[in-house]
């Protein structure tokens, strides 16, 4: 059975996007099967891939919007080995428009259900928001990964996203599964500088064991690699950050083959 993981964190620019393409192309090294599903309505990590969004026929708000099932929805990225649910800026409209559905929560939940366990990984990349679209994905998901920056101000906001992850937790009705935080994932370091080690600090002294020990550094080779529609590990294999998401993918699997 595949496993659902969300990489969730309401603040933006913590590197939601680029842990979800890197770690899905990673786990794809390893061996897996994986599919990326875009529910951000920038679309970046569709985008990151290569993928072209004015030729696509559907998005990942077709599936909120029941418009197409989810087989339809899926593209082939032959180079990459990877699946991807994309998305378009159009998902932004998908909240208004099913506010008064009774069924709204559960709607990426139910779709994922028909194709999960074709992969072993389905790595959802959420939107920088606590709305209805990343509730739906916490819903869908077994776990929760939260990429946090070694910045000033790292903390700020996540206390809301642990809120929601509790709230979901408690919920019976909203699955007979259990969301478990798979990992808080430290990023964005800047190893000139000892404000991001502080930060690394501060974030295991309250997160201890669920702490990832691989740490993402800056890099600008991650950056240049999504202007080539590529993930770092493809576009520049033993770059830093290649190397480090590489090595989150190893620890990820590692960590599920012992539960």
């Amino acid at each position: 059975m595949g496993k659902v993981v969300a990489i969730s964190n309401q603040k933006g620019g913590v590197g939601k996007t680029t842990t979800s393409v890197n770690l899905a192309s990673s786990l794809i090294e390893l061996g897996k099967r994986v599919c990326l599903v875009d529910i951000d309505y920038q679309a970046n990590a569709t985008t990151n891939l290569g993928v072209n969004r004015s030729n696509l026929k559907y998005s990942s708000a077709d599936i909120f919007m029941t418009q197409a099932a989810v087989k339809d929805v899926i593209v082939h990225i032959p180079h990459l080995s990877m699946d991807v649910i994309p998305a378009k800026f159009d998902l932004s409209n998908v909240e208004e428009a099913l506010i008064a559905d009774d069924n709204k929560n559960f709607i990426l939940s139910n779709a994922l259900e028909s194709v999960k366990d074709e992969y072993d990984y389905v790595i959802i990349d959420c939107p920088p928001s606590l709305g209805l679209i990343t509730t739906n994905a916490l819903i869908a998901a077994d776990s929760v990964l939260i990429p946090v920056q070694c910045e000033f101000l790292a903390m700020d906001g996540l206390t809301q996203l642990l809120n929601t992850i509790r709230y979901i937790q408690n919920k019976k009705q909203y699955s007979a599964k259990k969301l478990v935080i798979e990992g808080v994932l430290l990023t964005m370091l800047d190893t000139r500088s000892n404000i991001g080690y502080e930060i690394i600090s501060e974030i295991k002294t309250y997160f201890r064991e669920k702490v990832f020990k691989t740490i993402i550094p800056r890099n600008v080779k991650v950056a240049v690699s999504s202007s080539y529609g590529l993930p770092v590990t493809e576009f520049s294999p033993r770059s830093k950050g290649s190397v480090s998401y590489k090595n989150l993918a190893k620890e990820l699997v590692e960590n599920n083959e012992q539960i």
